[in-house]
């Protein structure tokens, strides 16, 4: 099962954390090799599929459209029940919602708002969470380091201060200290008691001015999460976050 991960402001400026100043100061190192917070901040618009493979098969994957100064967001999927899109606005969670075409109403469109919330939750911290380790309600420490072949890698662990949906994750990401960018992380989530799961993240590579990088690895499940579709336009037409039939 994918983590849902913790809730934050997807552009908030870094501000005080619990951390040590070692953290802290490799923290700051990937946001440079990442390409810099201003380029962070000046990142408007985020376009992104985000796919689960099983054994060489795609068994799930949702197609996501983020306004990331304004919170506007789209996405779109099948689950069990059948194809769905949701259309919202991410600060006051309020949007419209379809089920195979046909407006939702009622109970169901709530429960499509909050499906597509916490996808966005779940798959923009699979893309993004090092740009995410000096937000408010973030916890860092300094692990040691740990050495594979030639790499060495710092070691952080990071914890949250009642944010998220699932506040008692915790997170140990492995930041290669020739590149200062993250290879892998490993984590255990609040509902189990370990040992912890290790992806490896691949194929880092510049988008727009900011690194991204489209492939985790599970060596020992068999497993990617993908991000067969990525990119950071330089914008993304209002249709697409007004009207379902936008992109079809």
């Amino acid at each position: 099962m994918l983590p849902l991960s913790l809730v934050l402001a997807m552009f908030a400026a870094p501000a005080p954390n619990a951390a040590d100043p070692a953290a802290t100061a490799i923290a700051d190192q990937v946001m440079t090799a990442l390409g810099g917070e201003a380029a962070w901040r000046s990142t408007r618009f985020l376009r992104f599929d985000f796919a689960v493979e099983s054994e060489g098969k795609i068994v799930s994957s949702r197609s996501h459209y983020w306004d990331k100064w304004t919170g506007r967001y789209r996405v779109e999927g099948k689950d069990k029940q059948g194809a769905y899109q949701v259309l919202m606005n991410l600060n006051s969670r309020e949007g419209s919602a379809w089920r195979d075409g046909k407006p939702a109403e009622g109970e169901a469109r709530k429960q499509l708002l909050e499906q597509g919330y916490g996808a966005w939750v779940n798959d923009s911290y699979w893309l993004l969470m090092p740009y995410k380790l000096r937000d408010p309600g973030v916890s860092l420490k300094l692990e040691g380091e740990t050495k594979e072949g030639d790499a060495v890698y710092d070691r952080l662990l990071l914890t949250f201060d009642k944010v998220g949906l699932t506040p008692k994750d915790r997170y140990w990401v492995f930041v290669n200290r020739a590149t200062h960018l993250v290879d892998r992380w490993e984590y255990i989530l609040e509902d189990e008691k370990g040992p912890a799961t290790r992806w490896e993240w691949r194929g880092w590579k510049r988008f727009g001015g900011i690194e991204l990088a489209p492939e985790r690895i599970s060596e020992k499940t068999k497993r990617r999460i993908l991000f067969p579709v990525l990119d950071v336009p330089a914008t993304i037409p209002d249709t697409v976050f007004t009207s379902p039939e936008a992109v079809r």
